[in-house]
């Protein structure tokens, strides 16, 4: 377990062919702080992943995913919209907060970013 309600299992790669499992620990307090707040399960769409996966899916050569400090998430019962929100106002300053019709990303740089993918 990394945190109460998140375990490294979640955040492996999807490709079915590496081990990449890398987590930053201030995304799971991140996740960990939302997951809280909405008191409903997260689950995780898209964690840490190797070069060769996110190439296939279209993620961006520096994308945080390769580095195990990005997540894409979609809360059980919570709309995207809600939680986009929480995040943006929780990290003020910081973070990635991507924006989704059906699902959040989250990462963990340094300088506050936003978009609507």
């Amino acid at each position: 377990m990394l945190s109460h309600n998140f375990t490294r299992a979640e955040f492996k790669c999807k490709c079915g062919r590496c081990d990449y499992d890398t987590v930053d620990a201030e995304l799971i307090r991140a996740l960990q702080s939302l997951r809280n707040y909405v008191g409903a399960p997260i689950t995780i769409t898209s964690g840490n992943r190797c070069p060769e996966y996110n190439l296939s899916v279209g993620g961006s050569e520096k994308s945080q995913h390769l580095k195990g400090r990005a997540a894409d998430i979609q809360v059980e019962g919570v709309t995207p919209e809600t939680v986009q929100k929480y995040l943006k106002h929780a990290h003020q300053g910081s973070f990635g907060v991507g924006s989704y019709g059906s699902f959040t990303h989250i990462d963990t740089r340094t300088k506050e970013a936003r978009w609507n993918g």
